[in-house]
């Protein structure tokens, strides 16, 4: 074996070696970590809620669908497709090959204007009808 052969195996093993452990000596000082600043502090929010807004909020609903949610005059859109979703859940009324559609029974028929099919993205749209904007 040459010698720069030997050499270059020699730092191999130096590299590969594993470490020693390293003992603090008396004459090191650890220097302090820099405290990091802080943070502007976030607005108080209260932890009660205030009233709702948005889809949460009750609203005037039509007859029909006041029927359907059991004789209510306002109802949230929230809850009124949820208990859409829980009458078609009820009734098994998803199309077992096609889960997106949704097979009208009567009491659905009267909401979604006669339809027999509806897709579940157009629920949301066929309730809009239910909801009549304040003047």
């Amino acid at each position: 074996m040459s010698l720069a052969a030997s050499r270059v195996f020699k730092a191999c093993r130096a590299l590969l070696a594993p470490a020693k452990p390293a003992t603090a000596s008396k004459t090191t000082v650890a220097k302090p970590k820099p405290k990091p600043k802080p943070k502007a502090k976030a607005k108080a929010t209260s932890t009660t809620p205030g009233p709702p807004r948005g889809i949460l909020k009750p609203n005037p609903v039509s007859p029909v669908l006041g029927d359907f949610l059991g004789g209510v005059p306002e109802s949230s859109r929230a809850e009124a497709v949820k208990k859409i979703w829980a009458h078609i859940k009820l009734h098994n009324l998803q199309n077992p090959t096609n889960k997106k559609e949704i097979i009208c029974d009567a009491k659905l028929k009267v909401l979604f204007d006669g339809r027999d099919k509806v897709g579940f993205l157009d629920i949301g749209k066929l309730l809009s009808a239910h909801f009549p904007k304040a003047d």
